[in-house]
Parts: structure tokens; C-alpha cells; sequence
């Protein structure tokens, strides 16, 4: 086997043509991507992007829906005023209004879109109904509105984690019809499943669970003719288009798969589209879109919707082929027990991607890998696609640079110098190995419900993944094959990962406050326990240097060593659906904040003026047509501003 090129180079290489820092709000950064690559792509390729990212979008006002009921009424009225406004823009009143509104914006609703917490406007509730009113958007249900809007009381957290708390009653998404509890939901499904079904469908993904008057309690499907149709069939006629320019048969297959999916709601078929889509391994150009994770449900099963619109980077591409050639040498050589390990990994493919268009659930926050099908038995038996977003991570990149974050967080000048060095290199193999090897590692027992760990389980599926990654980073296998250059290069991602973990990553989160987020609960999770299980050792410590706290890693094979024993624990808890024990790791290490160290992170990152979150505005597409109508070209730009862009969404995507 060649060698892997190595993993790219120290950072990614900006454009000074193009502004990459577009806004700046609240907690928020908004950053700019570019489409390396899209004008060599051949003209039936540029189509179907265009008309995938078309579709993409038009499921925009879902997302909004799904995340709370009054979302898109409350959207309207802040629009209406902003577009209306013909005031001084400098007031106090105004300026506040104009964050709120750009809060709810990136948010899709206003709700945090990582903190979950509501937003509470800085605007007075007599300033804004008199705007709306001069407007012209003054709904008949303006109090009802004015309420949920300015109560901090009313639907004041859109996913509630916390631990003995009917999770449905007390989150505000809008996912299950009101008066349903959380009991009257797991009974509905536990109904319908069969454990000895080794094919179960996804209960849950694509429906809203209602109780009718009478007590009886429905499913409310997501497709054309139900739930949302308007809008899913938009998006149906817009994948209708694109399939006409498909690279293959196998991708026109699975896009049909998908229509017919959408057409009828029905899970079976959506299976189909699944094990259709995650086999097609040869084309370019590929997408998501649909009702895919569900870490918008509190209780993991109804998915949101999203879509990415992608093409293959095959350059950096190379590293990812290596690394899922090599998928069963991993498998076979995890800290597992061997009786969760899968005996033969089946059609593990991964990629390096450009993103084209983010949307629904993945705009204008976004990951930056993705790993599908989530369906375990579709994994097993025909195997998991997993793509890294490097466009998305050079995007990042470039915003770092000289933000003074490294001086103020990392230890010493030699770490410092490593993560130069090496931390770019090292996050994208990291987010490589998680993606495609962490989390279609490992198998379920027979009979063990893949919902077993319930609330808990995303969080736990992410520790999973992440603790594969980390303890795969260190190995020698990784040098072997060309991946990396330097055996010590591990360290960069490894002291990265436990700073975040211990300290950095609390930026996120308001004084006082639990972690309610799965990826934040994961890498506490992570981080915390491996702190305490080498603390005889002193494996990682934190000290203090002119009274500030610092992250210091005395033993990086010890702390590989954690990691892995930490892997076995949740491979065995996930493979056996040990509820108690997953719950009591969650709660044990991964939910409460130091409120000390809290505060002194708070104060030295804002001290350094940086965003905490950081999203993305989109590339504009636009068709070329001849004098006959034909399309000729699809030209891309990187001109539109963030307010703009939402404002224009809202205008031609959303179904009057």
C-alpha cells in the first residue's frame, strides 16, 4: 500500500480577496467558507449542486419549527421591524433589538442553539410592540407572543437534560404535541419495538407523537401531504430535478430512494435510501438531507432537519482511504473486550469533503465530520460513510490565527510551539478517526435496544467515538502509514483536548449554569475522568502559574492508557445497554462546573475578546443561461453578508 500524503500543511492558506470575518454579535462569530475546487467541477456536476443546495434550503423554516412552536411567528415580527425601521438606529433600544435579532438568526429560534437557554431580549416589551405596530406585523396573538418572548419563565430551556425531570414537559421544542409526558413516549415505543427484530427501523425520526383528546396517542408523520408537506414537497421537486444530473445509476437510485421516502413517511423505505446512499462510494458530488440526528429530542429519537451539500476533496482525501483500508487492523486492536468488537467492519468509507451549502440543522453552526447511517444494524451489515469538512476546518483556522488564545490558555512555549506545529494537523486527523473509525466501532449484543441509554445516549456515543480517536492518535500504526511524520505529534491534539475538556471549553456556558450539551458533556466527560483516575500519578494536573490555572500533562502514555480503559467502559456499557452505568458516568463527570475555575476562564477569554461560538454565511450560486434558456454555467460568490443572507432566506424559502 502507498503511503498517505501527510496531512496537509500547518494552515490552511486565506484569500485576500475574500473578507472571512462577516460579523460579530453577542457570543457569535460569523465566518465566511470558500468552494475550493467547484469551478473544475463538470457542468452536470455544478447543476446537481445547484439544485441539491436549492433543496437544502427550502427546509430552512423546518428547523425552525422543530426547535420551538412560536419560532416562526415570533421570526416574522423581528423581521418585519428591522426591514420596517426608519428610526434612529444608533438608540440604545434599537441596537439591542438588532443583537436580539441576529441571536435568533444564527440560533434558528430563540433558544441558544448550544446552550439550549432562551434569549432574553435587552429591548423593552413597550419599545418592541410599538415598533411591530408602526411595522404592520402586529399579530392578533401579539400577547401570547410578547410572552414567550420576554417571560425568562416561559419555555425557558428548548432541551432539558437535567437528571429526574420529565424531559419532554420541561423542553421547549416542539417535537411532541403538547400535554404528552416523557413516560406516555417511552411506553409508546417500547410498544412497538421487537428486541428480537434485527433490523428495526428508526422509531421515532420523522413523526411528531400527539395526544388526541380522547387520550390516544398518534403519530404525526413528516412527509408530503403531512407534517411540514409544503415544504418537504418543494424539496421533493427539487431532488426530482437534481437526480436528472446524477454522476451514476447509484446515486440516482438512492436520490429516488429518498423522494420516495419523503413521499410516504415510511421508515422501511428510509432504511433503503440509508444502505442505497452509504454504498455509493464512486460518486463526487454527495449530500445529506433530512430528518438525520436527534440531539434535538431530549430523548434522542426525533431527528431534525438538515442537509450538506458536498464534492470529494481527492487530495485529502488520500489520508481518510488509508484510514478506512485499515478499519479492521483498528477494530481488531481496540482496548475493547473482543466481545464488542465487530468480527468483520464492512464498507467503512471516508473522504475528505468540500462543503457546497449548509442548512437546516447544520447552518449556520455546523460540524466539521459526519458519520452515517446512525442505524447499528445498518453499520454492521453495510457499512458507514464518514466525511471530514476540511473547508469548513480551514474556515476556522484562518479566524485564529493571532487571537492571542494560545499565549493565555497553553502552558509553556514548547507546548505552544507543538500545537503550531502540529494542532492543525492533528484536529483534522482527530475529527478522520472519530468519524470514520470511532463510530462505526463496536457492536451491540443481541437483543440490546439501540435506545437503551436513553437520555444519555448521545453524549455517551460521542465519548465513544472521541476516546477511539484520541487513543488511536498516539499509536505508531499512524506513522506506519504515512498519516503523520513525527511520533511525538499526538501530544498537540491530546494537551488540546484536555484543556478544552478541564477548562477552555466553559466559555460556553454562563456562570452557575450545568453542561447540557452532548459533545460538551462528552469531552467533560473525558476529560474529568481520566483527571481523577490519574491524579495518584499525576498524569494530568492543573496548576497554577501567577495565579492563573493551566492544564499540565506529565504523562502522555499514561494519559493514553486512560483513554483507553475509558473506551472499554463505554464500548461495554453501550454494547450491553447498561443504563445505570452509562447514567451514573454522565452525572458523575460530565454535567457539574467547578464555579471557580469557571469564573477564571470567563474573565481571561473575555479579557481576549473572542467569540465563543463561531458560524458560517453560505456561498451564493447562481444559474448562466444561453439565449434558448439552457444553462451554461453555475457561478459562485462570496459577497453576501450574514443579515442579508437570513433575510433573503426568509424571503424566498419559507412556503406563504
Amino acid at each position: 500500500m502507498a503511503a498517505a500524503t501527510m496531512v496537509g500543511c500547518k494552515h490552511a492558506t486565506p484569500d485576500p480577496e475574500i473578507n472571512y470575518n462577516v460579523d460579530r454579535f453577542a457570543d457569535i462569530e460569523v465566518l465566511r467558507y470558500t468552494v475550493p475546487g467547484f469551478d473544475s467541477l463538470s457542468l452536470n456536476q455544478k447543476k446537481l449542486i445547484y439544485y441539491l443546495q436549492e433543496a437544502a434550503i427550502t427546509g430552512r423554516d423546518i428547523i425552525w419549527d422543530q426547535n420551538c412552536k412560536y419560532n416562526l411567528p415570533i421570526r416574522n415580527m423581528l423581521e418585519g421591524v428591522y426591514t420596517a425601521y426608519n428610526g434612529d438606529r444608533n438608540d440604545e433600544q434599537y441596537q439591542a433589538f438588532e443583537t436580539y435579532l441576529k441571536q435568533v438568526e444564527f440560533a434558528n429560534g430563540i433558544h441558544h442553539h448550544y446552550s439550549m437557554d432562551k434569549f432574553q431580549p435587552a429591548f423593552s416589551r413597550e419599545w418592541f410592540e410599538k415598533q411591530v405596530e408602526a411595522a404592520g406585523v402586529k399579530p392578533e396573538n401579539f400577547n401570547e407572543l410578547a410572552e414567550v418572548m420576554f417571560n425568562p419563565e416561559v419555555m425557558a430551556k428548548r432541551v432539558n437534560q437535567a437528571d429526574g425531570v420529565d424531559l419532554i414537559a420541561t423542553s421547549a421544542c416542539n417535537l411532541y404535541g403538547g400535554g404528552i409526558t416523557q413516560q406516555e413516549v417511552e411506553d409508546y415505543y417500547n410498544k412497538l419495538k421487537d428486541p428480537n427484530d434485527p433490523t428495526p427501523v428508526s422509531y421515532g425520526l420523522n413523526s411528531r407523537l400527539v395526544k388526541l383528546p380522547d387520550g390516544t396517542i398518534v403519530e404525526e408523520l413528516y412527509k408530503v401531504g403531512g407534517v411540514y408537506g409544503p415544504y418537504i414537497e418543494k424539496i421533493v421537486n427539487l431532488l426530482t430535478e437534481a437526480s436528472k444530473y446524477a454522476e451514476n445509476d447509484a446515486q440516482k437510485n438512492y436520490i429516488d430512494k429518498l423522494i420516495a421516502f419523503y413521499t410516504t413517511g415510511d421508515l422501511k423505505t428510509f432504511d433503503d435510501y440509508s444502505i442505497a446512499w452509504v454504498e455509493d462510494t464512486a460518486s463526487d458530488v454527495d449530500f445529506i438531507n433530512g430528518f438525520i440526528e436527534s440531539y434535538g429530542d431530549p430523548l434522542g429519537m426525533t431527528a431534525q432537519y438538515e442537509s450538506i451539500v458536498n464534492f470529494k476533496n481527492h487530495e485529502a482525501s488520500h489520508r481518510t482511504e488509508v484510514v478506512s483500508q485499515n478499519a479492521q487492523w483498528f477494530e481488531d486492536h481496540s482496548p475493547v473486550d473482543e466481545r464488542f468488537r465487530k468480527p468483520e467492519v464492512k464498507g467503512v468509507s471516508a473522504k475528505v469533503i468540500t462543503a457546497a451549502i449548509l442548512a437546516g440543522d447544520s447552518y449556520p453552526a455546523t460540524p466539521i465530520g459526519i458519520n452515517l447511517p446512525n442505524a447499528n444494524w445498518i453499520r454492521a451489515a453495510h457499512g458507514s460513510k464518514s466525511v471530514t469538512l476540511e473547508n469548513i476546518t480551514e474556515a476556522y483556522d484562518i479566524a485564529a490565527r493571532g487571537n492571542g488564545f494560545a499565549e493565555e490558555f497553553v502552558i509553556d512555549e514548547p507546548t505552544r510551539q507543538l500545537m503550531e506545529d502540529y494542532g492543525f494537523v492533528t484536529d483534522n486527523m482527530h475529527t478522520d478517526l472519530h468519524e470514520c473509525l470511532g463510530h462505526g466501532s463496536g457492536r451491540l449484543l443481541p437483543g440490546v435496544d439501540p435506545d437503551a441509554l436513553k437520555a444519555h445516549g448521545s453524549t455517551l456515543e460521542e465519548a465513544r467515538a472521541d476516546l477511539f480517536a484520541l487513543y488511536y492518535l498516539a499509536d505508531p500504526k499512524l506513522i506506519e502509514l504515512g498519516l503523520l511524520d513525527n511520533p511525538e505529534a499526538y501530544k498537540a491534539e491530546y494537551y488540546k483536548y484536555m484543556m478544552n475538556g478541564l477548562m477552555t471549553q466553559l466559555v460556553r456556558i454562563e456562570p452557575g449554569k450545568d453542561l447540557e450539551e452532548a459533545h460538551m458533556r462528552n469531552r467533560q466527560l473525558i476529560a474529568r475522568w481520566v483527571y481523577e483516575k490519574g491524579a495518584d500519578q499525576k498524569v494530568v494536573e492543573l496548576v497554577k502559574k501567577d495565579g492563573k490555572t493551566y492544564v499540565q500533562v506529565n504523562d502522555y502514555e499514561a494519559l493514553r492508557n486512560l483513554f483507553g480503559q475509558l473506551l472499554a467502559e463505554i464500548q461495554r456499557i453501550k454494547s450491553e445497554g447498561d443504563y445505570a452505568a452509562g447514567r451514573q458516568l454522565v452525572e458523575d463527570y460530565a454535567v457539574k462546573v467547578d464555579p471557580e475555575l469557571h469564573q477564571e476562564v470567563l474573565d481571561r477569554y473575555n479579557a481576549l475578546g473572542i467569540a465563543p461560538y463561531k458560524g458560517f454565511v453560505n456561498p451564493v450560486y447562481s444559474l448562466e443561461t444561453d439565449a434558448n434558456g439552457e444553462i451554461t454555467d453555475v457561478k459562485v460568490s462570496y459577497t453576501e453578508d450574514f443579515l442579508p443572507q437570513v433575510l433573503r432566506y426568509s424571503k424566498e424559502y419559507s412556503v406563504k
